[in-house]
């Protein structure tokens, strides 16, 4: 197994600990962290987070940069990059730091494209390239996960929320770059019986 995979590997092991730190309450105190107090558990949790977005970047640049692409990797990375966001974002709805509509509209987008994907792959070995809306999308989804999990830190001192934003922006871009992917592979539809 290639490091590209064993980065996916352990990118999907670090989910159900960022999981448990989130949702179980150690006790192990608060801590304060640029500005914002907050859980040494949520704090362990973000910088998990923040690792396991880290590895996803790695692991997708040794691919190419060693012609590493492996099937395991073409479903598996995107798979745990899917699972790792999801989980943050119920997690965050669960806390009540994030609007359950926001969650289903990407998360929506999110199984939407995954099956445009599985028809375009069966219907002509075709592969839709993570087009700019797309990156964006992610970026400011990363971003605004970070934020909500160590509460605004560095920026507690606006009069709005600057996980909201990238939030708000996420969607903007959840939206746009769906509708991208299906206009650009619209021709899949032509052939479905």
């Amino acid at each position: 197994m290639n490091i590209a995979n064993k980065l996916t590997i352990l990118r999907m092991c670090l989910i159900p600990i960022f999981v448990i730190l989130m949702m179980v309450d150690f006790n192990w105190g608060q801590v304060e962290f640029l500005g914002a107090l907050l859980s040494l558990e949520q704090l362990v949790a973000g910088i998990i987070f923040i690792f396991a977005c880290l590895t996803d970047y790695l692991d997708g640049y040794l691919a190419r940069k060693y012609q590493l692409i492996t099937a395991f990797g073409e479903f598996f990375d995107p798979m745990a990059d899917k699972l790792l966001v999801i989980s943050a974002l119920l997690l965050l709805i669960q806390k009540g730091q994030v609007a359950a509509w926001v969650v289903i509209i990407i998360v929506s987008r999110e199984l939407l494209v995954t099956g445009l994907r599985v028809l375009l792959a069966r219907s002509n070995g075709k592969v839709l390239a993570a087009a700019l809306p797309g990156k964006i999308k992610t970026t400011t989804q990363m971003l605004a996960i970070i934020f909500y999990l160590f509460n605004n830190a560095g920026f507690t001192y606006l009069p709005f929320s600057i996980a909201d934003c990238f939030l708000y922006i996420c969607l903007f871009f959840t939206v746009y770059s769906g509708l991208d992917y299906f206009y650009h592979g619209r021709f899949v539809f032509y052939d479905v019986d």
